[in-house]
């Protein structure tokens, strides 16, 4: 949620004023709360899948010690459980996510750091609106979808900017260009 976005459209429906600073603000932290648990579900959950699925013998296995293993492994504080349990961990056995669960939290870090261009550049600003429509958008699938992000971004993807949206790093963690301000 960016105030710049936000206070363009988001108007009071008789006076049309926007929103107050302090509200804008009340939302943003509010964005933020408990996003160190959820980090670290969506995280063990992941880790927990790959452990599943790259586990060396088709050996009968008891599924509570292996997720107590694993997640011990992990170092994952007992107060968080797994998002979900082996059992009815649906994901990670049927439907094509075999293995695959981190894609959910990958695709928030391609997001974050996709939309940090904007931030960079600025929100609105047309030419970096084109190259992602150029880069991504029409490209599809037709090339690997790695090249196609770095040829948009001109680098690699961080995690920073996904760190730094669920406040688990400071602003400043992200580097800001010479035109922009905090």
């Amino acid at each position: 949620m960016e105030p710049e976005v936000l206070t363009s459209y988001a108007r009071h429906w008789k006076t049309g004023e926007t929103l107050p600073a302090a509200m804008i603000e009340r939302i943003r932290r509010a964005e933020r709360f408990n996003q160190g648990f959820k980090t670290v579900e969506y995280l063990a959950a992941s880790l927990l899948d790959m452990d599943w699925h790259t586990l060396s013998t088709a050996a009968e296995t008891d599924v509570e010690t292996f997720e107590r293993v694993s997640l011990a492994r992990m170092a994952i504080p007992k107060q968080i459980v797994p998002r979900y349990r082996s059992t009815y961990f649906q994901h990670i056995f049927s439907g094509g996510y075999s293995a695959g669960y981190y894609s959910y939290i990958w695709a928030e870090v391609l997001d974050s750091d996709a939309f940090e261009a904007f931030k960079e550049r600025g929100l609105f600003d047309q030419a970096t609106a084109e190259s992602f429509r150029r880069n991504i958008l029409e490209k599809g699938q037709t090339e690997d979808p790695a090249i196609l992000y770095e040829r948009f971004r001109g680098r690699a993807p961080r995690v920073e900017p996904l760190l730094v949206k669920r406040g688990l790093l400071p602003v400043s963690s992200v580097p800001l260009k010479a035109n922009q301000v905090q």
